[in-house]
């Protein structure tokens, strides 16, 4: 996606809000410095996700601090683990378990803070879990992905959150029902609320898919040109490519790579415009 007007102050908003989360005394310093480098790399070209990365890394470096969420992903993953069994319930009861899983690894999507999202801190979730379920698929692709999943043999699937990934091990389970060789793929390093390779032994889902890479960065979404060779073929000969998040999607959708499910809540007018749905809405999309 290439950066849009909205994303400025977003992209402040969020930078202010990490800096209050260390260290309120250096918001001068943090915002100015945010500043600074979108002066010099905001333009309509520009990749949203490249430079809310050099934004970031800025801010850090005035933090001096390498994880400012650190603290607020080990709440999200507390809580999410609390709301497991709950969302493990409504898959079994449910008359389409792989929607139902779907569904429950993005409501655990908005366990993302500091950009607008329906929850505040981690605590609020478990109050708005039962309303984000009952939204449902604003946008619906899941008949299509398991159609394609029915003639896969080797997928990717590119984590977002923190506490978010505790639900996707719901979805997991699902693919695994389509024999699929599964390659899960997190953060290189730790990056706002985004999980991590310690995430992945946190919770076993190192047991649960065939095989684990990083995007091998500090960056938000997938820099592309620091992937490993090893990743970057598999982007080339995948059957098909998962995406949850938002920062995912801005990043790929600047690439060709098909096929590729985006599974994500629209928290943000750009990313709901470049998708083609509303804003606010649990999404399914899959372009082949």
């Amino acid at each position: 996606m290439h950066v849009q007007p909205e994303c400025v102050p977003c992209l402040l908003k969020r930078v202010h809000y990490e800096t209050n989360l260390v260290n309120g005394d250096k918001a001068y310093e943090t915002l100015k410095g945010a500043l600074e480098v979108m002066s010099g790399g905001f333009g309509e070209n520009v990749n949203s996700a490249e430079l809310a990365t050099e934004v970031h890394a800025r801010a850090y470096k005035i933090l001096e601090n390498k994880d400012p969420y650190a603290e607020m992903k080990e709440r999200s993953n507390i809580e999410a683990l609390k709301l497991y069994p709950r969302a493990e319930r409504l898959v079994d009861e449910s008359n389409d378990r792989f929607a139902s899983a779907v569904l429950c690894s993005i409501i655990g999507n908005v366990l993302d803070f500091g950009i607008g999202s329906p929850v505040n801190d981690p605590e609020e979730f478990s109050k708005k879990f039962g309303v984000l379920y009952d939204d449902g698929l604003g946008h619906d692709d899941t008949g299509r992905i398991k159609e394609l999943l029915s003639k896969s043999s080797d997928d990717l699937f590119f984590s977002d959150n923190a506490g978010e990934i505790v639900f996707d091990q719901l979805l997991i389970k699902e693919l695994k029902e389509f024999d699929v060789r599964i390659t899960l793929v997190v953060r290189g390093e730790p990056i706002l609320t985004d999980a991590t390779m310690d995430d992945v032994r946190n919770f076993g889902l190192d047991k649960q898919v065939d095989e684990v890479e990083t995007t091998n960065a500090f960056a938000v979404g997938v820099n592309f040109g620091k992937i490993t060779p090893n990743l970057g073929e598999k982007l080339k000969e995948t059957d098909l490519i998962i995406s949850k998040g938002m920062a995912n999607w801005e990043s790929f959708s600047d690439e060709d790579y098909r096929p590729i499910a985006y599974i994500l809540r629209t928290k943000c007018g750009p990313v709901a415009r470049g998708l083609g749905v509303e804003k606010d809405l649990n999404v399914v999309k899959l372009y082949e």
